[in-house]
């Protein structure tokens, strides 16, 4: 069963994808008998599915249905979604639930959260660090968030009661809750995360796109799915994280794009000592950052 420090009874779902599904079954696999899951999904197909994989206990099409007597609101649809969802429950929701969401960014979600929500109810930013390139309800894997990283950005005046709950509710997937603040997570997962992504993407157009992409596609290897495994991600989510992130990647994209520009003008005037330096740097970078936290999880 659930060991929530407050009594929970019944948490919603909305959006039952790669993470909201995960989070579903990591919930169900702590054994929470005394807790009832209710997921929002649009579709009757959607909903059937959810039931047969186990995800939920009870599916809703309707939000307002959905959220009716919920203790906890979770928000795992793509961040552009969020504005309007919080607009439509608002009134809905019942005095004391906590609302959180697992979006990759936050500024624009707590800010959402401030203007929508009523100060009834408590509002917590959340972002799980884990996911893979695989989405969608088939995806979710009740081990996905295990000994991941999950930041928490405590909404203005949220209750040390629902600070509580969504500290129980990351440990009971697994993962180790983090404070933080939500400019200081934007500004972090736009250099970790969000570059990363765009790099990917822009990788495999650069060479996708080649007249010889034949011949090079039979001979890529671990090195290139390596390097290009983030441009599988969905397109909307890629796109909502670029659009409600757009300073911090920017900033990250000028750097980045600096550091290659050195690289290539020492490659071009052949500067082995600088060059080797260079990788150097990298590599020992690289080895202090994976001693330090291991796979990075």
């Amino acid at each position: 069963m659930f060991h929530w420090s407050v009594g929970v009874r019944r948490i919603v779902i909305v959006g039952l994808g790669l993470i909201g599904g995960s989070i579903g079954l990591a919930l169900k696999r702590s054994g929470g008998t005394d807790s009832e899951l209710v997921g929002y999904v649009r579709t009757p197909e959607a909903g059937d599915r959810a039931l047969a994989l186990g995800v939920v206990d009870r599916v809703e099409h309707s939000l307002s249905a959905a959220v009716g007597g919920a203790d906890v609101v979770i928000l795992a649809t793509p961040v552009t979604a969020i504005k309007g969802i919080l607009a439509e429950i608002g009134p809905r929701l019942p005095e004391g639930c906590l609302v959180t969401d697992v979006a990759s960014t936050k500024s624009e979600v707590m800010n959402w959260a401030e203007q929508y929500l009523p100060p009834t109810v408590d509002f917590i930013g959340g972002h799980p660090m884990a996911g893979k390139e695989l989405s969608g309800m088939d995806a979710a894997e009740a081990d996905l968030f295990q000994g991941r990283i999950y930041c928490l950005v405590p909404g203005r005046g949220a209750s040390a009661d629902a600070v509580q709950v969504a500290v129980d509710l990351v440990r009971q997937i697994g993962a180790r809750p983090y404070f933080t603040t939500a400019s200081e997570h934007d500004e972090c997962v736009a250099a970790i995360s969000h570059l990363p992504l765009v790099v990917s993407s822009a990788l495999v157009l650069a060479t996708t796109q080649s007249a010889h992409w034949s011949g090079m596609s039979a001979l890529a290897a671990s090195g290139y799915r390596d390097m290009t495994r983030l441009a599988a991600q969905h397109p909307q989510m890629a796109r909502d994280i670029c659009l409600t992130n757009r300073e911090n990647i920017v900033h990250w994209i000028d750097l980045f794009t600096a550091e290659l520009s050195r690289l290539r003008q020492l490659i071009e005037v052949g500067d082995e000592v600088e060059l080797q330096r260079s990788f150097r740097d990298a590599r020992e970078a690289r080895r202090r950052w994976q001693d330090e936290h291991g796979s990075g999880g």
